[in-house]
Order: C-alpha cells, then sequence, then structure tokens
C-alpha cells in the first residue's frame, strides 16, 4: 500500500480525534456557557453546517489547485479554530465558542476529503481497502480523543474544558507537518467538455444515487443519537468518566472495523456489507430502547459506530463507481455537501428532541431514515448485486 494511504490515514485520525473530543465536550462546554439548554448542542450543529457549506469550495478548490494544497488551507482554518474555542471557554464567551466550532467545521469540509485522496494514490483494485486504511485512522481517535476530554479538562482550573482545546489546537499543526510529506497525484481532465456534464445527469444514475442516499441518512442516524448520547447520559446521571467511555468505544467501533472492511466487501460484497451496516444501525436503536444503563449506552454506541463504518466506507466505494475522471470534483462536492447537509439537520434536532421529548423519541425518530436505507439497497441488490460492474454512460 502506497505510503501517502499512511500518511493521509495519520490525518484522518487526528482530525477524527478532534472530532471526538468535540463530540464528547461541545454539548456540555454548550450547557455550561449558553443561557438555555436547548442551546447545547448548537455549537456541534454550527460545525457540521460549516462543514456542509464548505464540503463544495473544498473539493471545487481542489480540483483546482490540488489536494494537497487544499488540505494544507484547510488546516489553517482549523488551527484557528481550535484557538479560539480556546479562548472563548476561558472568556465564558458562547457564541466566540461556537465561531471556533465553525471554522473547526469548514476544515472537516477539507478533511473529508482524505478518503477520497487515498483513491488517487493506489490502483483501481485497491480503492476500497485504501478508503478503509484511511478511515481506519480514526482508531486513534477513538483512545485520544474522550480521554483528551477527560485528562485536560481541569488543566486550566478557571475554564473546564479549555486545556481540552488547547490540545486540539496543536493538533492542528501535526497535520500540517505531515501534509508536508505527503503526495497526492493532481490530473486535470483531458477533455474539457466532460467537465460540463449536468450534475442532476450524474445524480440520476442508480449507483451515484443509492451511494449519496446511503450515505446521507446512515451519517444522520449516527449524528442525531451519538450528538443526544451525552445529553442523555448526563440526564440519568452517569458521570463524565462513564460518557468518555461509551464514546470512545463508538468511535472505536467506527473506526477500528476499517482494518477488515475493504477485505469484507472484497469478499462477501459491497451491497451485502452495507446492508449489515443497516442492520446493525437497527440494533443500536433497539439497545437504546431496551435501557438506560451504561451497559445499554455502550451496546448501542458500539453498534452504532460499526454500523457507519460499513455504510460510510461502503458507500464511499460506491460512489466512486457513479462518476467519471473528469466528474470526480463535481460529483464528490455534491456527495459530500448532501451527506453534512443531512448530518448538520440531525445535530440541529438532537438536543431539541432529547430536552423536549426525551431519549425514546430520539431514538424513534431514525427508524424511517434506517428503514430508506434497507429499501434501497435491497433495490439496489435485485438490480445489481455487483455494481462495480456498471459501466458509467455519458
Amino acid at each position: 500500500m502506497n505510503k501517502n494511504v499512511w500518511l493521509l490515514a495519520a490525518c484522518q485520525s487526528l482530525m477524527m480525534t478532534n472530532n471526538a473530543l468535540l463530540v464528547t465536550t461541545s454539548a456540555l462546554v454548550g450547557v455550561a456557557l449558553a443561557s438555555h439548554a436547548a442551546l447545547a448542542t448548537l455549537p456541534l450543529a454550527l460545525q457540521f453546517m460549516a462543514t456542509m457549506f464548505a464540503s463544495i469550495p473544498a473539493s471545487l478548490l481542489m480540483g483546482r489547485v490540488g489536494r494537497r494544497p487544499g488540505f494544507l488551507f484547510g488546516s489553517l482554518i482549523g488551527l484557528a479554530g481550535g484557538a479560539v474555542a480556546t479562548a472563548a471557554i476561558i472568556a465564558q464567551d458562547f457564541w466566540l465558542f461556537c465561531i471556533g466550532t465553525i471554522m473547526i467545521g469548514t476544515f472537516n469540509g477539507f478533511g473529508n476529503y482524505y478518503r477520497f485522496a487515498a483513491v488517487d494514490v493506489v490502483s483501481a483494485t485497491l480503492k476500497s481497502r485504501a478508503i478503509s486504511y484511511v478511515m481506519a485512522g480514526g482508531v486513534v481517535a477513538a483512545v485520544l480523543g474522550p480521554n483528551i476530554a477527560s485528562w485536560a479538562h481541569g488543566s486550566i482550573e478557571a475554564a473546564p474544558f479549555a486545556g481540552s482545546y488547547l490540545v486540539a489546537t496543536s493538533l492542528y499543526v501535526l497535520t500540517i507537518i505531515i501534509l508536508l510529506f505527503t503526495r497526492v497525484p493532481h490530473t486535470r481532465p483531458a477533455d474539457s467538455t466532460q467537465c460540463n456534464v449536468p450534475i442532476m445527469q450524474i445524480v440520476r444514475r442508480p449507483v451515484f444515487f443509492i451511494a449519496v442516499i446511503c450515505g446521507m441518512f446512515g451519517y444522520a442516524v449516527m449524528s442525531l443519537v451519538m450528538t443526544a448520547t451525552p445529553l442523555s447520559m448526563s440526564h440519568h446521571h452517569h458521570s463524565l468518566s462513564d460518557t468518555s467511555f461509551v464514546i470512545q468505544w463508538h468511535v472505536l467501533g467506527m473506526f477500528a472495523p476499517s482494518f477488515v472492511t475493504g477485505v469484507l466487501i472484497s469478499r462477501y460484497g459491497l451491497i451485502n456489507i452495507m446492508l449489515v451496516g443497516a442492520l446493525l444501525l437497527l440494533m443500536s436503536v433497539i439497545g437504546n430502547l431496551l435501557g438506560l444503563s451504561l451497559w445499554h449506552y455502550w451496546f448501542a454506541l458500539l453498534c452504532l459506530g460499526v454500523g457507519w463504518n460499513f455504510l460510510f466506507i461502503g458507500a464511499t466505494d460506491l460512489l466512486t463507481y457513479g462518476y467519471s475522471e473528469s466528474e470526480k470534483s463535481k460529483a464528490q462536492a455534491f456527495n459530500d455537501f448532501s451527506v453534512f447537509s443531512a448530518v448538520t439537520l440531525a445535530a440541529l434536532t438532537a438536543g431539541f428532541l432529547q430536552n423536549t421529548y426525551g431519549w425514546q423519541m430520539v431514538n424513534l425518530g431514525v427508524l424511517p431514515l434506517i428503514v430508506c436505507i434497507f429499501i434501497a439497497l435491497v433495490w439496489m441488490k435485485q438490480k445489481n448485486p455487483r455494481p462495480e460492474t456498471d459501466q458509467i454512460e455519458h
């Protein structure tokens, strides 16, 4: 496997470490700084919103100047965002903290293309494994993210969690250093007329459409339940260490399977592995509805993480069969904008649903999305169980 895949995996791990830290702490920081409890998840929702809005310009910019310059530019924004978030906590300024998470989310709009950059540095036969290995970088996040939140949260006595975000800021510096050693080829389309293919013509391709649907809904389910979990655990008198434990295992579930997901896809088929992912999301909902103990949360969030892994890696792999090289920037931009639109909506509604209707409604609310994923995948399996054999029509 190309060394650049491992460097991209390292960058992915640092990005997801900071994301895991935000998931663990941002709602708790929000509760401490916001004027109303319903605003507690707004910083995380704004992060997702910034990721959504950054996804299109990030892809188009990298299509013009290349992956590495784009990643470096995004990392500088993330570095500034971490510093702003740290200062906001020290100053007890909720809205400044929101600005910091927006800047971090903007960086994520660039960083989420690490998985697509991995495809650019390997042969076609290794695509699914390259995507998996980059996503496996998140295993580091499972260990570091929640633990940084716990270990460093009291390091600045007058401002709980400010120390956590100060450490997060330093990780952006490390990302920039790694990117300086990373090489991703930058190719321009040989036929410029193919760049003018309307996006809706690409979207109407069944492979592309199903990939977007599964990516959108799978990530939305994960986001909504994950974002509401710290609030639910706090409401039911679980400690911060318990919440960190659950989030740590959740993030581990999100990324540890990546070491084998590509192999499983090659052996059992892309659609079959995605169906298993959808089934695991359903098991997560069932686990959350059965009880409120630490181990109910643990089981549900672990299933949620593994289910997301199978669906997201599967959807990313499936998407690459739905566009040509000349359509890459446009198609990837549409996909990530769609996915993070759904994620943003999920994060925005998580706090409202949890505080207004309770934990059961959070879980019941995601069931229709899981059903849609099942229907889309079953339809795809009947139409073409091996989508990689499709030929793109221009």
